[in-house]
């Protein structure tokens, strides 16, 4: 357990292990939800996709590849216990694939057309 006051910047920093200098990481989802076994109902994205959905959400420089470092505000589910539990999805890529998951950035879903 990590204890951080309601709007306060949390830091997190992720890192793969691994004598292998070519390879990175990347953020894809990254979920909050008031319990530890339920991420899908009464959850909170703060990335999806590899897309910032939290307003508060920002990344920082690492000078490694295979770390990532980011932050968002701390806040509390409404009629739920304080605490909040973090689930994050991160793929490992070849540095220099551009075809990898990597570099694709932010995958936002197009919507499709209703027909008539």
């Amino acid at each position: 357990p990590y204890r951080v006051g309601i709007n306060q910047n949390l830091f997190l920093e992720a890192s793969l292990h691994s004598s292998d200098p070519s390879l990175e990481l990347f953020l894809d989802t990254c979920v909050a939800s008031p319990t530890r076994h339920n991420f899908t109902t009464k959850s909170y994205p703060i990335i999806k996709n590899g897309c910032a959905k939290d307003p508060t959400y920002a990344t920082y420089y690492s000078p490694l590849r295979h770390t990532l470092r980011f932050k968002f505000n701390a806040f509390q589910f409404i009629q739920s216990n304080p605490e909040v539990y973090l689930q994050c999805e991160l793929v490992v890529c070849r540095a220099y694939d551009y075809s990898s998951r990597c570099h694709q950035g932010c995958l936002q879903r197009s919507k499709r057309e209703a027909s008539s």
